[in-house]
Order: C-alpha cells, then structure tokens, then sequence
C-alpha cells in the first residue's frame, strides 16, 4: 500500500516530540488503571483465547500464543507492559525518533520503524495486534485498508485491541507537547470503527467508552475485535 502524504506530517511531528513526550508517558499506565485493565484482558486472550467461534459456528478457533505486534508503538511504554504479561511482543512506529526513544528506554524488547498501512510481515503471523491511540491520525475513508493490513498479518482467531478518541469531529493541533507540531485527530464513534472492522472481517467482543477523570468530557473508546477465518 502506497503511504499517503499526510503521513509525512505525522512522522515529522512525532520526531520532533519524541524525546518530551517520552518524560511524558513512560509513566501514564501506573496512573491509568482503565488502561491497564483493558491491556491485561487483550495479553489474557492472547495467551488464552477462551471460546472464540468461527463465523459460521463450527467450531473453536485459537490463534494460541506466539507474537504480538503494538503498531504505533511510540515510546514503547505499553509493549514493556505487555511484555511484564507475558507476550512475546515488538513495537513499530512511523516515527525514527519514536523508536530511538522506546529502543533506549527498553533495550530488552525489539523495535523498528514501519507503517500500519504496509506492515513488513507475512499473512497470518501474529497472535495479537494492539494499535492504542495510533490509527487516530488516520481520516475514516483510510481506515479500511489499515484494519485490511490488520487483518492479513493475524492468525485466524487472534485479538485486536484498539484505543481512539470517541466522538464526531477531527481537530487539528499546532502545537502539541510543547512543541510545534502539524497533527489531526480524527475522533470517531465507536460503532463506526466495529461496522468496518466486521467489513474487514473482524468480530467485536467488547466495546467500552470511558471518560477519565482527568479529562470530563472526552470520553475515549477500546475495542477488542478477533480476527475470522
């Protein structure tokens, strides 16, 4: 998949806040018990998958444990707690500065630059796949070929978890992080992203809108969805 030209503006912005937003969110999960919650439940499916059934009912379908992907990994402070569950799992991000950061940081696990949107591994390798807060800068009409790109590197079976911000209007940001930055976030409402992820071939097991306390009135959305046979 060729990568869209706005993409530019997103690597280009994540480069030059990378090392503050580091100091920024190394942290964020010790203060976030939704986010840790929803994360172990994605490791606990992957490394026990339960009763996931077949499009057409016939029978179990398990991907079982193996590796998993955190596409739009940024600092690499989420793949280090999922690595603390148990998974065998590497980061990716557009950005090369991102990745320095989560690669210093974390010198344990794997990193490396790529694109959600052309992902460098084969059809039906992973286990598990999260994308937290990293399809956000992508507008809807895209998102089909990113959740197809999804699609074609999971095991039948296998989870996908992902974090956006629930609402109706993108919004565009200047500045960020206290830095300069030329950034879109594309909110969107969580049964948008469940109808294309069935047209993708994925079932949802759970949706949950939540509004941190920290923040009234910007309620942010998780979705886990395991990819059909």
């Amino acid at each position: 998949m060729r990568e869209s030209g706005y993409l530019d503006a997103v690597r280009s912005s994540y480069d030059h806040v990378a090392a503050h937003y580091a100091t920024l969110f190394n942290d964020e999960l010790a203060d976030e018990p939704m986010l840790r919650s929803v994360l172990a439940l994605f490791a606990e499916l992957v490394i026990a998958p339960g009763n996931v059934f077949a499009e057409d009912g016939s029978g179990l379908v398990s991907a079982g444990p193996g590796r998993v992907a955190d596409v739009g990994c940024g600092p690499g402070h989420l793949a280090a707690f999922l690595r603390g569950r148990g998974l065998d799992v590497f980061g990716v991000d557009l950005s090369p500065g991102m990745i320095a950061q989560a690669s210093a940081t974390y010198p344990e696990l794997r990193f490396e630059v790529g694109s959600m949107t052309d992902l460098d591994l084969p059809a039906e390798s992973l286990s598990g796949l999260v994308a937290f807060y990293s399809t956000i800068h992508f507008p809807t009409p895209e998102l089909p070929a990113v959740y197809g790109e999804f699609h074609r590197v999971l095991k039948p079976g296998a989870p996908l978890l992902l974090a956006f911000q629930a609402g109706d209007e993108p919004k565009h940001f200047t500045h960020a992080w206290d830095h300069d930055v030329n950034l879109t976030i594309h909110r969107r409402r969580p049964e948008t992203v469940t109808n294309l992820l069935a047209e993708a071939g994925f079932r949802t097991m759970l949706t949950s809108v939540y509004e941190p306390p920290s923040r009234p009135g910007r309620p942010h959305a998780y979705v886990i969805a395991h990819r059909l046979p």
